[in-house]
């Protein structure tokens, strides 16, 4: 899922600027060697951009993989009698407590970046962690988890809707192709004619997590690049953990753990193995290599990376759980993203520059 962009590397440009002037200083021929040795530089450059680049798509695919177990993960714990909520609450307490590791020397020196962020922390905290992951959770224990993912995909669409209401200005044509594409695709992924009948509580779950996923898009979408990804990572998982236990403890959330074994595709195992999947691979390891992609593809082209969670869910689904939406639920399901794509295109087709974000690190809201 996409995210608020925070810029952490500087641009090639900058760091050349650095340089110490004497450096470009010499005779003609100095010049003239420097000029070559330039250009071989250059030529090593290019190369470790693109192999970084290569690099950067590896690990942004791994960062899709692991955030796209989590529905499994979830759903194994939520058959062996785990409510949403405990499921939701276990996750974002253990990777908070795990995340604050590399965020607190990220703020060394600077921890008055809290106080200038309060507001960024407690939104993606209560939005974008805590409410949009317990009604993706809820939507998880009653549809499959590829279903269910793909609801929240429809995030943009909500946006897009939501701006040509309040706006009355119509959408360029390729946003409404995308957004008609993913209205076709939703009106598949439901499969109202299909023998399975979809639940439809789990279906207002589902779209419910978009729209929430929507709402805090608007909500950062102006925000500074000041924090550390790492730091509104773990500061929003935090905030995430206390809203959860509060509302357990003022009953709002109905909370219960269990201590049965969970099945994960052929294999027995604790239910802390399920856990701890959830904790460390989906979550932890899930936002570093993130981190790590968008610093080395840049925000824009990491997000369109980002569209393959949908991919690995379904695949984690069915090798984990069993799970495997139906044909038509499947090609409903590329339609969907593939209205995403073209309203991310037409996106990209409107930007008249490349802004300084698009180097930044996506932190993303915990699907």
């Amino acid at each position: 899922m996409s995210a608020p962009r925070r810029t952490v590397a500087a641009p090639v440009e900058d760091l050349a600027a650095l340089r110490p002037a004497s450096e470009s200083a010499g005779s003609a021929m100095g010049a003239t060697t420097g000029t070559a040795r330039g250009a071989t530089a250059g030529t090593r450059r290019a190369g470790v951009a693109s192999s970084f680049m290569a690099s950067g798509l590896g690990i942004a695919l791994f960062s899709s993989a692991v955030f796209g177990v989590s529905g499994s993960f979830a759903k194994a714990l939520l058959e062996t009698g785990w409510t949403p909520g405990a499921a939701v609450t276990g996750r974002l307490t253990g990777a908070a407590l795990i995340l604050a590791v590399p965020a607190i020397p990220a703020l060394r020196g600077r921890w008055h970046q809290l106080k200038d962020n309060w507001l960024t922390i407690l939104l993606f905290g209560v939005i974008g962690v805590a409410a949009c992951q317990l009604f993706y959770f809820n939507a998880v224990a009653r549809l499959s988890v590829g279903v269910a993912l793909l609801l929240e995909y429809l995030a943009p669409v909500i946006i897009v809707l939501w701006l040509w209401a309040a706006s009355r200005k119509r959408p360029r044509p390729l946003t409404i192709a995308g957004t008609l594409l993913s209205l076709g695709g939703l009106v598949l992924v439901l499969d109202l004619t299909g023998a399975v009948k979809i639940d439809l509580i789990g279906v207002l779950w589902g779209i419910a997590a978009a729209v929430c996923l929507a709402i805090y898009f608007f909500i950062t979408a102006k925000e500074n690049d000041t924090l550390p990804p790492i730091v509104l990572a773990s500061g929003g998982l935090m905030v995430g953990a206390v809203v959860m236990w509060l509302a357990a403890a003022t009953g709002l959330v109905p909370m219960s753990f269990g201590t049965a074994d969970t099945r994960l595709g052929p294999w027995i195992t604790p239910w802390w193995v399920a856990l701890g999947g959830l904790v460390v691979l989906a979550t932890v390891l899930a936002y570093v290599s993130g981190i790590v992609a968008a610093r080395a593809l840049g925000s824009k082209v990491a997000s369109f990376v980002s569209l393959t969670e949908v991919l690995f869910a379904v695949i984690w689904a069915w090798l984990l759980l069993g799970e495997l939406p139906g044909t038509i639920q499947l090609l409903g399901g590329l339609l969907i993203v593939g209205g995403v794509v073209l309203v991310r295109l037409d996106e990209l087709r409107a930007a008249p520059l490349p802004a300084p974000l698009d180097h930044a690190n996506d932190v993303e809201p915990v699907p």
